[in-house]
């Protein structure tokens, strides 16, 4: 997140009602909530985590074990487990 002067981007007079309430500290303006993205959609995370998930799945029922997935990707059994779940769910 980037800090914005006020005073280069708002009307004096909305500035200077903000005044009122706080003045010379930082103020943080959410973003509207039509304007939300979900978690990792900015990044790129979400999609990065699919990819690696039905990656997961594939390989598991070309015959990898369970185990195996785990050992591969740094993740616990139980993990691999709930992925694979999921993926079922999603076909």
């Amino acid at each position: 997140m980037k800090y914005e002067n006020a005073e280069e981007i708002l009307p004096e007079y909305i500035l200077q009602l903000i005044q009122e309430y706080i003045e010379g500290g930082y103020l943080y303006i959410p973003i509207k909530y039509e304007n939300k993205k979900l978690w990792g959609e900015n990044s790129g995370a979400k999609d990065a985590l699919k990819k690696r998930n039905t990656e997961i799945f594939n390989k598991y029922n070309k015959g990898i074990s369970v185990k195996k997935l785990a050992e591969s990707y740094y993740l616990t059994e139980h993990s691999i487990r709930r992925i694979i779940r999921k993926e079922k769910e999603n076909i």
